[in-house]
């Protein structure tokens, strides 16, 4: 069985650009699920090039500028997620860039497939360790595209 990483992605002390964390915890609470690691990617540093490039399958969830209504999500698969971070449109403060990630996980030939993200169109990334309204609605929706994922990856 496919080893799935579930990585989510965010700092919590800026409002909704925590989305991600929360996410992942949210996942935590609903149980577990054979190979598949709950991650919290903090603000993404290249130490975690490492643990993707042990994954078979990647999901990813992370606040992006969607340029849609707070709260509304989006799900990107393969092609799709790379042309979207490589267009620039992931709205974070990470100290590395997702795509600079995924960049140096390719560079070992170690990229995961398939792999995909999960973004959240946040309200508000300022100090704060609560997400909006419309941002705390997203995380069960959120979290049941990541379960979908995992289901019709398992599928084959």
């Amino acid at each position: 069985m496919n080893k799935i990483l579930v990585l989510g992605l965010g700092n919590t002390l800026l409002g909704d650009e925590g989305v991600g964390v929360r996410v992942v915890e949210l996942l935590k609470e609903r149980g577990e699920y054979d190979n598949v690691e709950f991650m919290d990617g903090g603000t993404l540093s290249f130490s975690l090039a490492g643990a993707i490039a042990d994954s078979d399958q990647l999901i990813v969830i992370d606040a992006a500028n969607l340029q849609k209504k707070a709260g509304d999500l989006q799900v990107f698969v393969d092609e799709e997620m790379d042309h979207f971070l490589g267009a620039g449109k992931l709205s974070s403060v990470h100290e590395v860039s997702l795509l600079d990630l995924l960049s140096v996980t390719a560079l070992s030939s170690k990229l995961p497939q398939p792999r995909a993200l999960i973004g959240v169109q946040p309200k508000e990334i300022d100090w704060s360790d609560v997400l909006s309204s419309e941002v705390t609605a997203a995380l069960k929706p959120a979290a049941e595209s990541v379960e979908l994922l995992i289901a019709k990856w398992r599928e084959g």
